[in-house]
């Protein structure tokens, strides 16, 4: 008995305080352009005794609570670094689970409700090429049946690098100015922009970055966007982030003093 009073206890003061956090970052100027690099499912599965699949399994449910946190919060875009091509170094089946629980989680979208209620446009960012067929053409799917909404724009890295995206800008505007539809002389940052994964989006450039597990850095991850991104650190494994921890890093983002270099 004393055991489930303290739980409830505990649950009265996390509900309190989020509450008083949903009012506190209410008050303050919200991030357009939340990008998160998903760290930590491994560890998170491997201190449990689990098979690292199991920590990616859990770690693609929270993506929707975080989709749904966004819109609750007005946040305009969210960006989710699921896979990088460093990735593809891992062990065979644990890349093949990935595939496995990307497909079944694509599959899930597009049969629920969900993107189409809330009109949510996703977009993949990344080497496509590098996956599977029928992940690939699921991933298609799910674009073009959002491709005309513009209520939350969700990005998903997947098979993305930032410099993997940087060499294929470079390999595309390069051969525009061989083919002269571009002279070298108008090349410029915004004109670098226009070749990114990210150019036809509203809000390329993410406002902040959060990554969990307690690792202190953005790993090849929206290099050029990130330019001016405030880096939030949590330590906290992806499969436990909660509401709290996203307002926690939104609550920081607020308080610092976005400079832009000036």
């Amino acid at each position: 008995m004393g055991i489930l009073q303290d739980l409830l206890r505990l649950f009265a003061v996390y509900k309190l305080y989020e509450k008083w956090l949903g009012r506190t970052i209410a008050r303050g100027v919200m991030p357009s352009h939340i990008a998160v690099i998903m760290d930590g499912n491994r560890r998170w599965a491997r201190e449990r005794g689990l098979d690292p699949w199991y920590g990616h399994r859990i770690g693609a449910e929270k993506v929707e609570d975080v989709i749904k946190w966004c819109l609750e919060f007005g946040v305009k875009a969210v960006t989710f670094f699921a896979l990088s091509t460093e990735n593809f170094k891992r062990g065979e089946r644990e890349l093949e689970e990935l595939f496995k629980i990307l497909s079944e989680k694509i599959g899930e979208v597009l049969n629920e409700n969900l993107v189409h209620k809330h009109r949510i446009r996703v977009k993949v960012l990344g080497r496509k090429e590098l996956l599977p067929d029928n992940l690939r053409e699921l991933l298609k799917k799910l674009e073009e049946e959002t491709k005309n909404y513009d209520n939350l724009y969700v990005n998903l890295a997947i098979a993305y690098g930032g410099r993997a995206e940087i060499t294929d800008a470079a390999r595309k505007l390069a051969m525009d100015v061989l083919a002269g539809k571009l002279r070298i002389e108008d090349v410029s940052e915004e004109v670098i922009s226009r070749y990114l994964y990210t150019a036809d989006l509203p809000i390329p450039d993410p406002d902040m970055i959060i990554r969990t597990s307690g690792e202190e850095r953005i790993s090849n991850f929206l290099l050029w966007q990130s330019a001016y991104s405030e880096l939030i650190f949590l330590d906290v494994y992806w499969p436990e982030f909660r509401k709290i921890d996203l307002m926690r890093a939104i609550r920081t983002y607020q308080r610092r003093q976005r400079r832009f270099g000036a």
